[in-house]
C-alpha cells in the first residue's frame, strides 16, 4: 500500500511542469494573436495618415487671377498713401479746382471778367461785351503736422491767376496771384489758436455764393485778405451757447497817392498796424443746425507825408462796424446776411472802390449789406439767390463819383459727380453816379468747374 502511495505522488509531481507548460503556451498564443491584430490596425492607420499627408502637399491648381474693381473708397485710401510724407510727420495734400467762365454783359463793366460796377453810360450807352477766362482756377496745398496731444500745427498756401489785373498781363498770359499763405498753431483742449500770415479778414467773414468772382465786393459785401497775426479763443457758456473771440493785428494796405497825396505807401507810413476784432455767438434757434451771429469791427490809419496844406491834416482814419448772420432754416435752405457802416473802406472793397476824397480831404463814408439764400441740394441740383447794395455818402463825393452800386443775382449748379459741375447765373447790376446818368447791366454767365 505504501508503495502504491509513493508511486502516485511521484506521478502527480512529474505531471505538474507539463501542465504548467501547456497553460503558458496557450497564453502566449493568445497574446501573439492580439499583438498581431494591433499591429495590423496601426499599419492601416499609418497608411491613412501617409495618404492624407500626400494630398496636403500636392499643390492645388492655380486659377487665373482676376483684376479687382477699384472703388472710390479704394482710390481715397491710395491717395492718402501717396501723399507726401517725411520723417517729421508732415503731410502735404494738394487741392483746388479748374474753372472756366464765359459771360455776356449788355453794358460795359469793370473789369469785365467779373463785375465791380457798371461803367458810366455817358457817351458809352449799350456797349455790350463778351468775356471768357480761366483766371479763377485755384491751386492750394494743405500742410498738416507735426501733431501732438497738446498742439497741432498746420498751414495753407493758395493761389489763383487774377494777378494780371494789376500786372499788365494779357488775357492768355495771366499772372499768379497769392490768396492765402499762413501757418496755424492750434491747442484743441484750450480751444485756442494762432494764425500768422496772409488770410481772410476777421471782419465780415461771410460771402454770398455767386459764380461771379467778386462775390458782391464793391456792391455791399466788404472784407478781403491781408497779412495778419490772429488770436482765436472759444468758450462754451452752456450746453447750447458757444462764444468765439477773434482779434488780429493786420497790415494796413494804403496807396501811394499822387499830387498832394503822394507818399511812400499810406498804410505803411502810418507807423502802426490795423486792429480787427470779432465776437460771435452760436446757438440753436430753429432748424437742424445752429445759428451764428457775429459783431465785428476794425480801426486803422493812413498817413500822407506830402500834403500841400498841413493844416488840413495828413492822417486819415479807416474804420467799420459790421454784423453777420448765418441762419440754417432746414436741411435744404440757409440764409446768410451782412450789414456794415464805415469810412475809407476801399482796401476792404467798400466805398464802391473809393476811400478818400482827395479834393475835399474827407474820408468817404459808406454803408451797405447783402442777403442771400442757398437752396438744396436736390439730387444733383443746387440753387442760390441774393441781393446786395452799397450807398456812399453823396456829401463826401465829387461830381462823377460812384454813389450807389447794387446787384441782384440767381444761379443754378448741376453736379455730374462730386468733382465736376456746371453752373449758370443771371444778375442785374445798377451803378449810380453823382451828377451823371446811371448805368445798368444784365449779365449772363456760365461756369465749368473740375474740383480736385
Amino acid at each position: 500500500m505504501k508503495k502504491l502511495v509513493v508511486i502516485s505522488c511521484t506521478m502527480f509531481f512529474a505531471c505538474l511542469p507539463i501542465a504548467a507548460s501547456a497553460a503558458t503556451n496557450e497564453e502566449l498564443s493568445s497574446e501573439n494573436a492580439a499583438l498581431k491584430l494591433r499591429l495590423d490596425r496601426l499599419e492601416s492607420e499609418l497608411a491613412q495618415i501617409k495618404s492624407l499627408l500626400l494630398k496636403k502637399d500636392t499643390p492645388a491648381p492655380v486659377k487665373p487671377a482676376s483684376v479687382p474693381a477699384i472703388s472710390d473708397a479704394d482710390l481715397a485710401k491710395i491717395s492718402e498713401m501717396v501723399k507726401k510724407k517725411d520723417g517729421s510727420g508732415i503731410t502735404i495734400k494738394p487741392y483746388g479746382y479748374i474753372k472756366a467762365d464765359a459771360s455776356y454783359d449788355n453794358s460795359r463793366t469793370t473789369p469785365g471778367n467779373y463785375v465791380k460796377w457798371v461803367d458810366s453810360e455817358t457817351g458809352n450807352r449799350n456797349d455790350n461785351e463778351f468775356n471768357l477766362t480761366a483766371n479763377q482756377t485755384r491751386i492750394g496745398l494743405k500742410i498738416n503736422g507735426p501733431q501732438s496731444e497738446d498742439m497741432n500745427a498746420s498751414g495753407i498756401v493758395e493761389v489763383d491767376f487774377y494777378g494780371g489785373n494789376s500786372g499788365g498781363a494779357s488775357e492768355n498770359t495771366s499772372h499768379m496771384f497769392m490768396r492765402h499763405a499762413f501757418l496755424k498753431l492750434h491747442w484743441p483742449k484750450e480751444r485756442f489758436s494762432i494764425i500768422a500770415g496772409q488770410t481772410s479778414d476777421v471782419i465780415s467773414p461771410l460771402n454770398p455764393s455767386t459764380l461771379n468772382y467778386s462775390v458782391a465786393w464793391w456792391a455791399g459785401n466788404i472784407g478781403y485778405r491781408r497779412p495778419q497775426i490772429r488770436l482765436t479763443k472759444s468758450y462754451t457758456l452752456n450746453d447750447n451757447l458757444d462764444l468765439k473771440l477773434e482779434g488780429a493785428l493786420a497790415r494796413n494796405i494804403g496807396t501811394n497817392g499822387s499830387g498832394a497825396f503822394a507818399t511812400a505807401e499810406s498804410g505803411q507810413d502810418s507807423g502802426q498796424p490795423m486792429y480787427q476784432g470779432r465776437a460771435s455767438l452760436t446757438f440753436p434757434m430753429f432748424g437742424n443746425k445752429p445759428t451764428t451771429v457775429g459783431l465785428s469791427g476794425h480801426w486803422g490809419k493812413e498817413k500822407f507825408d506830402n500834403r500841400a496844406t498841413v493844416a488840413q491834416g495828413n492822417k486819415f482814419d479807416t474804420w467799420s462796424l459790421n454784423i453777420d448772420i448765418n441762419q440754417p432754416i432746414n436741411k435744404w435752405l440757409t440764409i446768410k446776411s451782412e450789414l456794415f457802416k464805415g469810412e475809407n473802406l476801399n482796401q476792404f472793397f467798400g466805398g464802391i472802390g473809393q476811400g478818400i476824397n482827395t479834393t475835399t480831404s474827407n474820408e468817404i463814408s459808406t454803408r451797405g449789406g447783402w442777403v442771400a439764400a442757398s437752396i438744396g441740394p436736390f439730387d444733383k441740383w443746387r440753387f442760390n439767390t441774393g441781393f446786395s447794395i452799397e450807398d456812399a455818402d453823396a456829401d463826401d463825393l465829387n461830381a462823377g463819383d460812384r454813389s450807389v452800386n447794387s446787384s441782384i443775382f440767381g444761379n443754378m449748379v448741376y453736379s455730374f459727380n462730386k468733382n465736376t459741375e456746371v453752373g449758370f447765373e443771371i444778375s442785374r447790376w445798377r451803378t449810380d453816379y453823382k451828377g451823371q446818368s446811371d448805368a445798368d447791366d444784365l449779365r449772363l454767365q456760365s461756369s465749368f468747374v473740375y474740383k480736385f
